[in-house]
């Protein structure tokens, strides 16, 4: 592929608010995406800028400031265009947020963090949250990968699992979750023990068809070397030389965690992913809430907590996560509000009952 030309700075202005850069067709066209939908993303991320496309030159309209924005993000968009890498909407999205928060930030450095390929698809993190949590991978023996849904916690550990299987740094790859349902019960399933908890496994199962060669995957899991089992059958094993990974570590009992936990072996790593915000447990005792508060000071155990800026599925999703999230804080502050009016009437009632005896006299005094 040519490479695509560097930006002008000389590039002649349409005025004292706009200015026009000139790059590459062939970058172009891989710029703009389908239907020039990123061009379309960018507008949205910024819409008091004008972007407008004629040929190989991108003019852009509106205040200094904006409009070096949307020339920092293009030139980032465009680095990844130049190591071969096609940007997705939701990658410019991310790319935005970086460069608002930190102008000197480097989203493609980030966008090309490659962690396994497959197929000719690329798994890597898309959002510095979801960076930071790759990388306490890298650098502790046991990560908690906490956040909403749609951030990435099981797909990205489960993609440092079968990288670090490939890299031969562990003999075997375990997949875990709890066997519940969630919030309804699927009453008694009929075939084997195997059929029974597969469709609890079956996510994993998913994953791991997108990750490796689907002809590979039956052989690795017939030979052991890739095991996908209900948490329940962790019970008195030792799991040494693996790379382990618990997922809906939100639906684990205290007793469950704690089990899980200290079957942690020689040469191995976990991962425990989960959103607390989504329990199914009966009693809702989770165990994953409350390691967060026994382990959250011990020596390489790392607690990474995503949020719904590193959501990477629909941009719905982001937004209906922060619905939640406000209406749980809502509802939290009126449950608190109800139980101080409480207690201000149990006061106000115990005075009430004192009153009287206030006035009685003391003994000895007359």
């Amino acid at each position: 592929m040519p490479e695509p030309e560097a930006i002008d700075p000389d590039a002649p202005e349409a005025g004292a608010d706009a200015e026009r850069l000139r790059i590459d067709g062939v970058a172009m066209v891989r710029l703009l995406g389908p239907q020039d939908r990123l061009l379309t993303t960018v507008q949205r991320e910024y819409p008091g800028v004008e972007v407008h496309v004629r040929g190989n030159e991108i003019s852009i309209r509106g205040e200094a400031d904006e409009r070096r924005r949307v020339r920092r993000l293009i030139e980032e968009l465009l680095e990844l265009v130049r190591h071969d890498q096609d940007p997705t909407p939701t990658e410019v999205r991310s790319s935005a947020r970086m460069l608002d928060a930190d102008p000197d930030a480097k989203p493609s450095e980030l966008l090309g963090q490659v962690i396994v390929s497959s197929r000719g698809k690329t798994i890597r993190p898309k959002t510095e949250g979801q960076r930071a949590y790759v990388d306490a991978i890298d650098e502790h023996t046991i990560v908690f990968g906490i956040g909403p849904a749609g951030t990435g916690k099981t797909y990205l550990a489960m993609a440092k699992a079968v990288q670090a299987l490939q890299r031969k740094e562990v003999s075997r790859i375990i997949l875990t979750r709890p066997a519940v349902e969630a919030g309804e019960r699927l009453g008694f399933l009929p075939g084997t023990l195997t059929d029974k908890i597969d469709p609890y496994l079956r996510p994993l199962y998913d994953a791991l068809n997108e990750m490796m060669d689907p002809e590979l995957v039956p052989k690795l899991l017939a030979s052991g070397t890739v095991e996908v089992a209900p948490l329940a059958y962790m019970r008195g094993r030792t799991l040494n030389d693996s790379f382990v990974v618990l997922d809906e570590a939100q639906n684990t009992t205290p007793e469950q965690m704690k089990m899980f936990l200290t079957r942690l072996g020689f040469g191995s790593k976990m991962v425990v992913t989960g959103d607390v915000t989504q329990v199914d447990l009966p009693g809702g005792a989770s165990g994953l809430r409350l390691v967060t508060r026994i382990l959250d000071r011990i020596d390489d155990i790392e607690f990474v907590r995503l949020t719904s800026d590193d959501v990477v599925r629909h941009t719905l999703v982001g937004r209906i996560v922060d619905a939640y999230t406000e209406f749980d804080q809502r509802q939290q502050a009126q449950r608190f509000e109800r139980a101080e009016a409480r207690e201000f009437a149990n006061r106000a009632e115990r005075r009430g009952h004192a009153g009287p005896r206030d006035h009685l006299p003391r003994r000895g005094t007359s």
